[in-house]
């Protein structure tokens, strides 16, 4: 099944985002092809019981290389730091970081360490996560307008 003319042209490094539920996405980053077939590694949580999150960490997480149609059918090229941090070569930084940390156990972290952090990571050598941005920017004012009112 070919990928069709709507999605754009992949680069090995590109940041795809696969949109999730009203608040969050998975982030993966575009890993090349082989056989044909388009892969991307992403920071994903390897057990199903380990899917009920405690504080939104997981210890039994890793970094995979999936076939781009299993992470996802719709997703858009997400390089949105291009402008403020310069992308990593992949072939020289990018791809052997990949490479090396799918054989190390990751914590995944909602806050601190969630696929985008991931994603960012390797393609910026920064950690970023703008879905952890805004939702913070909701929950701290509300937060803080309950401690102020002293309900927490």
């Amino acid at each position: 099944m070919g990928l069709g003319n709507s999605q754009p042209k992949l680069y090995p490094g590109d940041i795809l985002e696969f949109p999730g539920n009203n608040y969050f996405s998975h982030f993966g980053v575009y890993y090349g092809e082989r056989d044909g077939v388009p892969y991307v590694a992403h920071l994903t949580i390897r057990d199903a019981e380990t899917k009920l999150l405690l504080f939104g960490r997981a210890i039994n997480a890793s970094v995979k290389l999936d076939p781009l149609d299993v992470v996802g059918k719709k997703y858009r090229v997400k390089n949105y730091l291009d402008e403020k941090h310069p992308p990593r070569d992949f072939y020289v930084l990018i791809k052997p970081e990949i490479d090396e940390i799918m054989t190390k156990p990751v914590t995944f972290d909602i806050l601190f360490n969630n696929s985008e952090h991931q994603a960012t990571m390797f393609r910026y050598g920064v950690k970023k996560s703008e879905q952890i941005e805004k939702v913070y920017s909701k929950i701290v004012p509300t937060w803080k307008d309950l401690f102020e009112k002293k309900k927490i």
